[in-house]
């Protein structure tokens, strides 16, 4: 399980950095048009980061039921954080995900630019999960 756990855990950190520094870099090489609003790179960052989000609410919900009532007040409030900003990330990442595929093209109830503020927000806020949940990982197998 330690390697496992090292192993989530250096996934999530990469796929942190890859969404981080592809949404900073995008506008530097990627014009948008309503035709295509979004570079072909996220087609590829897109089920990786789904992966992340899973696995984030298996952690998290594990690390969560670990810290129970018991745990120092710290301990509880980051693991709840975690767990709870996964739950919202998600909510967030496959309503846009799948309202831009070809399952959600009959939902026209937001707009392109909606959408995409949606995207702006995911994309600030998933790297900060990712990027914590996978030093938590690193650093509670070190310890096992």
């Amino acid at each position: 399980m330690k390697v496992f756990k090292q192993i989530v855990g250096v996934v999530h950190i990469l796929i942190a950095a890859i969404v981080a520094i592809h949404t900073v870099i995008e506008p530097l090489y990627h014009t948008s048009t309503d035709a295509n609003p979004y570079s072909s790179a996220w087609g590829i960052i897109n089920p990786l980061t789904a992966i992340a989000i899973i696995l984030g609410l298996i952690f998290g919900c594990c690390r969560m039921r670990r810290a129970g009532e018991n745990a120092s007040g710290p301990e509880f409030i980051a693991a709840n954080t975690l767990f709870y900003g996964f739950v919202f990330a998600g909510i967030l990442f496959f309503w846009n995900w799948f309202g831009i595929s070809d399952v959600g093209k009959e939902f026209t109830a937001v707009s392109a630019d909606v959408r995409s503020i949606v995207w702006i927000f995911f994309d600030a806020l998933f790297p900060l999960l990712s990027g914590a949940i996978g030093v938590h990982l690193l650093r509670s197998s070190a310890g096992e």
